[in-house]
């Protein structure tokens, strides 16, 4: 058998994708964003008003503005620039820094500082007082903005976290069910069918597929083989499958015929409201060749390489007076019946083309083994589940 198989954006995550520059982002709240880039405005501002106090208030009110946002602005630029890049964040800090310097340069170019003053009179000194004043009261109320919007973001982004991690836990728990019920539908070990040799390849597209599959030994020497596909995916489509297989089971022990199992499956499902359909595909070989086969809305399977006629037949859960057809075929010695399902003719390359029967045809003609057909179509592009089942007759 072939085998199945937000953190906290500013936090650091061993994933693919977080090692992109500015993935981070894009799974953090855009409030969070917000509050954060104020959180560095402000926290980095105060080093305007510190340095304006440092200067004794000389600098002209135009250029204290805006160096006061300048120095702001390319903080956020230098944290942006860490969180995105990480252990790579040499890479924007040094073109960072040399146009901060440039533009405090031009700044400082263009509205130069006042003369310095070595007297004061009552008016200047009234003035400085002022603006020592201003500028330490900025300061701090900057400081205090800038630490308030920090606590305010490490808790949103601590509960989302907590949050994140307890729904991840919740799914892990689910696809853990999921994967127990799966193994009701892919059994791992296939039982002895008297003069034949059963070979299955099961690959699912995601960690929990909706085909399943089941060879249940009967008296006589017979054995009923029955393959399908739930629509839907996941724990929903797991607990489905898990119900069907209970109910073939059960059915089995009363009935050997196809198309009669096929029949009370279908009012079971139709009687249980069950939502979505299943295709289904059942055959009982017998050890004299005999192979009686009905379908429900499943491929058709394949003897020898040649696709085995059957009329249209909906998929069970759809109608309840639904009647699957049901066929019989004598298999000789050396003789190949392969079930599967639509994950195979269905897998879809880079440029869009499907598998297809004729491909499925000749590689079947070519080399019949289930895992060469599985194979082949994994390595054109599989998209949905797929399960490959061959039924040799060996005696």
């Amino acid at each position: 058998m072939l085998g199945s198989s937000p953190e906290n954006a500013l936090m650091p995550s061993p994933s693919l994708e977080n090692l992109r520059p500015f993935s981070r982002w894009k799974t953090t709240p855009r409030w969070s964003i917000a509050v954060f880039l104020l959180a560095i405005f402000f926290t980095f501002s105060s080093f305007g008003f510190v340095f304006d106090g440092m200067d004794m208030g000389r600098q002209p009110a135009l250029r204290f503005a805006l160096s006061v946002v300048l120095i702001a602005l390319f903080a956020i630029l230098y944290g942006v620039a860490g969180i995105s890049f990480r252990r790579r964040f040499w890479i924007p800090m040094l073109p960072i820094f040399l146009l901060q310097n440039l533009c405090m340069n031009l700044l400082f170019r263009w509205l130069p500082d006042g003369p310095a003053l070595t007297h004061f009179d009552s008016a200047q000194l009234a003035h400085f007082h002022s603006r020592l004043v201003f500028d330490g009261v900025s300061a701090v109320s900057a400081i205090i903005l800038g630490y308030v919007g920090f606590v305010v973001v490490s808790i949103t982004e601590a509960r989302r976290r907590i949050r994140v991690e307890g729904e991840k836990a919740a799914v892990d728990t689910e696809l853990a069910a999921a994967r127990e019920i799966q193994q009701l539908m892919v059994p791992e070990k296939l039982p002895a069918a008297t003069g034949y040799a059963i070979e299955d390849v099961y690959r699912p597209a995601a960690q929990v597929g909706g085909d399943f599959f089941q060879v249940i030994p009967l008296a006589g020497g017979q054995t009923l083989v029955a393959i399908g596909d739930v629509s839907g995916k996941g724990i929903g489509a797991a607990m489905i499958v898990s119900m069907l297989i209970g109910m073939l089971r059960t059915i089995s022990r009363s009935s050997r015929d196809p198309a009669q199992i096929l029949a009370e499956l279908n009012s079971r499902l139709v009687e249980g409201r069950h939502g979505g359909f299943v295709t289904c595909l059942v055959a009982c070989l017998d050890s004299s060749g005999r192979v009686a086969l009905a379908n429900a809305g499943h491929l058709p399977p394949w003897l020898n390489g040649a696709e085995v006629a059957f009329a249209g037949s909906l998929p069970l859960s759809l109608l309840a007076a639904a009647a699957p057809e049901q066929a019989t075929l004598q298999m000789r010695p050396g003789d190949r019946l392969t079930l599967m399902t639509d994950g195979v003719t269905e897998a879809r390359d880079a440029q869009g083309g499907l598998f297809g029967f004729d491909r499925t045809q000749s590689l079947l003609r070519l080399n019949p083994s289930p895992l060469a057909l599985a194979e082949a179509a994994i390595h054109h592009g599989q998209e949905d589940d797929l399960t490959v089942i061959s039924i040799l007759r060996t005696a």
